[in-house]
């Protein structure tokens, strides 16, 4: 990496928590690969106003945005790019423009990292997709998949939530204690839930898992979760977090710079993290 100085580019993720994430990593090697004077830091952000407040101070170049602050972050910008407003989510921020001109435009990669991500283990126009959860990362998620004609149906355990998530996006809601009655060849579960520290969690009883083709976590600490290490055992195949990462990441880097991403130098320090967290 270069030294920083005062030309430095810098971005960010801002997050509660974020020391988990290895979009850092990602992103750095690729600055590094490119040769770019950037630098991409995590920020622990509680208070979503003031982070934004401090994006616009500090000139930051751009941000990921993750966990909580998908949904309360859009009031806060200037402008929010049509996709991303119809998912009503936020995962990048970008700036148009300079000096008193300069604006933050929200975007989001999500639904672009969760298609890619699936796509490469199954055809996902026609298939019937469960999605759990109803928080930004599953309303892009479903987003993505309506995009790319799959049929979704959507399980949370928050009622409220998940009804006006599946009416936003015109498909089918239930309880997560359904779960086991729902038709189905694909299940995404888009939660928190299984993440480290919590990693022995799962919302789906294993019992329930054969008869999905198909699993997909988007949790990626750890990288086998329980939900994934539970599906291989039934015999589905499985897509980790790691997979959607990279491809959200993918064009979060090629909104950012307008430059083609150095896919697999993302993707072996992604898979070199794992490694070196596993030992």
């Amino acid at each position: 990496m270069l030294e920083p100085d005062g030309n430095t580019e810098v971005y960010c993720i801002i997050g509660n928590p974020v020391a988990h994430s290895l979009s850092p990593l990602m992103h750095n090697a690729a600055f590094v690969a490119t040769g770019a004077n950037r630098v991409y830091v995590p920020f622990l952000v509680e208070d979503i106003a003031d982070a934004v407040k401090g994006l616009r101070a500090l000139n930051i170049k751009g941000a990921s945005v993750t966990i909580p602050h998908k949904e309360s972050i859009l009031p806060l910008l200037d402008d929010i790019d049509p996709v991303a407003l119809k998912i009503g989510a936020v995962n990048t921020v970008h700036v148009v423009g300079d000096g008193r001109k300069r604006l933050l435009v929200g975007s989001n990669s999500d639904w672009l990292g969760s298609n890619r991500a699936l796509a490469d283990h199954t055809e996902l126009r026609g298939a019937t997709v469960i999605v759990l959860g109803a928080g930004g990362s599953a309303r892009a998620i479903a987003f993505g998949l309506l995009e790319a004609g799959a049929e979704v149906v959507l399980c949370s355990r928050t009622e409220r939530r998940g009804r006006e998530l599946a009416a936003d996006l015109g498909c089918r809601w239930y309880p997560l204690a359904d779960l086991e009655k729902l038709p189905g060849s694909v299940l995404v579960h888009a939660t928190s839930v299984g993440m480290a520290p919590n990693a022995g969690d799962s919302l789906v009883a294993q019992r329930h898992l054969e008869r999905f083709a198909v699993v997909m976590d988007i949790v990626y600490a750890p990288i086998e979760t329980r939900l994934l290490r539970e599906a291989k055992e039934a015999g589905c195949r499985v897509v980790n977090g790691l997979e959607m990462l990279l491809y959200q990441g993918v064009a979060q880097y090629e909104l950012w710079t307008g430059q083609a991403a150095p896919v697999e130098v993302m993707r072996a320090r992604l898979q070199q993290a794992v490694d070196s967290r596993g030992r």
